[in-house]
């Protein structure tokens, strides 16, 4: 037999007469490549998305707490399916008392209703479509269709099948009851002058249809976020005359429900790189500060394109300011309680908006507004909502987080409900950059989710694989595990594992390829990895799919004479389950010191290696990671002879 086709029959036979691979360096398991996600971690050349777009009118009922509307949907089916139904989700069925997620977070945690009983009231659904002309104009006709709910899920039968490239439009009307704490993603709080509203999941949703899962029908239950289609909104709002409303989007009617002093003062802003009040302290509640009209209420419109989302909040008595960046304007709504603090957010917002721009992608939104209220923190296309009204630095580090979401995953919509890791891990890591350049003077950011931290929190045992569900990871960890582990972990590569211009290059790409799409794990592993030009399978394995510790040591160190030399032996072992590479100090006899770098590889053949080496001086001491980049659980190993210190210095 040809020596080359006996070394492919060894090779395919393998696993069946050799030891089966189980090193953590083995290729990653990932879903097969195909035209639709490349083996690249691009989307392919036959990569699709479903597009939904929505008009929706709304009016607000500040006496009894309810909003009540009605939206068209247009759903544009891009897939090669025939759909003979939608799915759509009703986030607000979390609060009904029967509610899958009211078992799983009891009514006194965060994600609990906390007492309330409400959920969506679906008056009509129903198809439109288009009827026979008549003199010479087309006509439509509303078809009702059938519906089943299954929790926060409702599935829409359609009329006829909706086949590939097709679109269908469907009207429904909805109400509900706005809760007072609605899961820390919503709610409302009251004040003298009247009540303060953060309004959303508060319309009738289309649940995402892709080409991994087909139809994404995960429940709500409280601690997993979103996943959802891109498309324009057109929203009006129907208010008390004497409110403010903050709105995702652009406000399409300023005559109607602004004055004309504070439209000034809006063009103002907008050119402007400090803050300027729209609607000051001393002005709020003033008649003067609503246009003049008899009617009790005011119709406010928004509209956005390419979005994911639309929420909102509304309030008699907002602080409304300002300030610009490059065409977006700033914006920032708080009641007067929260004054003393939140004359800072627009800078703040300013700050976020500008850094992630220049470092990731460029924002593409006309507009960034921040909202006080009840809601801790939590993001939604250009608008955010923020609690803390106690501390400066407090604010700044929510409010940066929440900012950040517009590129993780308001930009890149991936899957939350699934992979919180790829929004919130993402979006704390590139928080660490923001709060560097904001505090330029504060030398405790430097090791903000670095390695120490992680360390500790590993050392207890109690962490837990990132690649879990969000519902399905310990409330307790959720903070560890999806924001935490990610971004020491995105950190570590770009300090230890790679380089900063490497992998600056590979998550920016990243986040280019996949900007308006729905990426998996596996498109970002292989972007990482084809940008970046490196097997990262055993980082992946280790970081996001176990829960393996950094444990590197060295044992000892050896004086080996040969025929002409003297070799130095340094053996290194690595007891802990995820390997990295080795930064060695040596320092010698005569005073000197070396910095070494091995590479991960020298794991390969095991979690011991000899490293072996010639030395012009005789070598007394050797330290594993002298600048502490590493979150090495256990650094008395760290160095030889045992017990000398490490002199660890703050990472950069």
């Amino acid at each position: 037999m040809h020596s080359l086709a006996l070394l492919a029959l060894v090779a395919l036979q393998a696993p069946i007469y050799g030891k089966q691979d189980t090193s953590i360096f083995r290729a990653l398991e990932l879903p097969t490549a195909t035209n639709l996600r490349t083996g690249a971690g691009t989307p392919g050349p036959a990569y699709w998305q479903q597009r939904v777009d929505y008009t929706i009118a709304a009016g607000l009922d500040t006496g009894r707490h309810v909003i009540a509307g009605a939206e068209t949907i247009r759903y544009t089916n891009n897939s090669p399916d025939t759909l003979p139904f939608l799915w759509l989700q009703l986030d607000q069925n979390l609060f009904r008392e029967d509610s899958r997620g009211a078992y799983l977070n009891p009514d006194d945690t965060r994600w609990g209703a906390q007492g309330f009983k409400g959920g969506f009231s679906i008056d009509s659904v129903r198809a439109v479509r288009r009827g026979p002309a008549r003199a010479g104009r087309p006509t439509t006709r509303r078809v009702g269709l059938a519906t089943v709910v299954n929790q926060t899920m409702m599935r829409v039968d359609l009329d006829e099948p909706l086949p590939p490239r097709g679109s269908v439009s469907i009207e429904l009307r909805f109400s509900f009851m706005v809760p007072e704490h609605g899961a820390d993603r919503m709610g409302r709080e009251q004040f003298p002058e009247g009540w303060l509203y953060e309004i959303a999941q508060w319309y009738p949703r289309l649940a995402v249809y892709d080409d991994v899962r087909g139809w994404n029908t995960d429940q709500y239950l409280g601690q997993g976020e979103f996943y959802l289609e891109y498309g324009d909104f057109d929203v009006s709002l129907t208010v008390p005359r004497g409110f403010i409303v903050a709105a995702t989007g652009t406000l399409a009617n300023p005559l109607e429900v602004l004055t004309a002093e504070q439209r000034r003062r809006l063009a103002l802003a907008i050119q402007s790189d400090t803050t300027i009040a729209i609607v000051s302290k001393a002005e709020v509640g003033r008649p003067d500060s609503r246009p003049a009209g008899a009617s009790p209420t005011l119709t406010w419109r928004f509209t956005a394109k390419n979005v994911r989302d639309v929420a909102w909040g509304a309030a008699p008595n907002f602080i409304w300011d300002a300030s610009g960046w490059n065409g977006i304007l700033m914006q920032s709504f708080y009641p007067p309680v929260a004054d003393t603090v939140w004359r800072h957010s627009t800078r703040m917002v300013r700050h976020s908006i500008k850094h992630y721009s220049e470092w990731w992608f460029p924002y593409p939104y006309p507009t960034a507004i921040n909202v006080n209220g009840p809601v801790g923190g939590m993001e939604y296309p250009m608008l955010v909502f923020c609690a803390n009204r106690t501390s400066l630095d407090g604010l700044f580090g929510v409010t940066t987080h929440e900012i950040g979401h517009s590129w993780y995953p308001m930009i890149v919509g991936n899957n939350e409900r699934l992979y919180a890791w790829m929004d919130e891990g993402f979006n704390s890591f590139i928080n660490i950059y923001s709060a560097r350049e904001f505090y330029p003077d504060r030398p405790w950011l430097r090791s903000r989710g670095q390695a120490s931290s992680w360390a500790q929190f590993a050392r207890t045992g109690q962490d837990e694989p990132p690649m879990l569900p969000a519902d399905r990871i310990t409330p307790a960890q959720l903070g560890n595990v999806a924001y935490g582990k990610p971004a020491t972990g995105l950190y570590l590569l770009r300090h230890v594992v790679l380089d900063t211009a490497r992998f600056d290059r590979a998550f920016r790409e990243y986040t280019r390829r996949w900007a308006y799409r729905h990426p998996e794990p596996a498109d970002f592993f292989r972007t990482m990895e084809d940008v970046a030009g490196e097997d990262l399978a055993w980082f992946w394995r280790g970081w996001f799919y176990r829960t393996d510790v950094v444990d590197l040591a060295v044992d000892t160190v050896r004086i080996v004479a040969g025929r002409t030399t003297r070799y130095t032996w340094v053996m290194l072992s690595s007891p802990g389950g995820l390997p990295m590479p080795v930064n060695l100090k040596v320092t010698h006899a005569d005073g000197t010191s070396e910095s070494l770098r091995l590479p991960v590889e020298i794991w390969y053949y095991g979690n011991r290696y000899r490293y072996i080496q010639t030395f012009a001086s005789d070598v007394t001491r050797v330290e594993i990671d002298p600048e502490g980049d590493l979150p090495d659980i256990n650094r008395a190993n760290n160095t030889w002879p045992r017990g000398t210190s490490g002199g660890t210095k703050t990472p950069q």
